[in-house]
């Protein structure tokens, strides 16, 4: 209520004023701290992925390079192939979101 209300109730007022202050600093920060743990989660969601796209890439490369190895597709092949799904979606940009199979 600010001035009004030490006017009105003296050191009364100003007690509540200060205890409405305390009240709201302790609000933010409760909400400033719900923030940090909110940016640590992003981080070890972020950290979570980046570790399982290098275990897949891992995999895929191994799995290509098996094939390769092994005869069972040529380079050409698997360039063609790659070349056609990234186009399914519509655009060539090096991403594809649909079904595997």
């Amino acid at each position: 209520m600010g001035w009004g209300r030490t006017l009105l109730l003296g050191d009364i007022g100003n007690r509540l004023d200060i205890e409405d202050t305390e009240r709201d600093i302790e609000d933010l920060k409760d909400k400033i701290f719900s923030m940090a743990e909110a940016d640590l989660s992003q981080g070890q969601k972020l950290d979570t992925l980046v570790r399982e796209n290098a275990e897949l890439k891992l995999y895929l490369a191994s799995v290509i390079r098996l094939l390769l190895a092994k005869g069972q597709i040529t380079r050409p092949e698997l360039e063609a192939m790659v070349s056609a799904i990234d186009r399914e979606d519509g655009q060539a940009d090096g991403q594809y979101d649909g079904k595997i199979h």
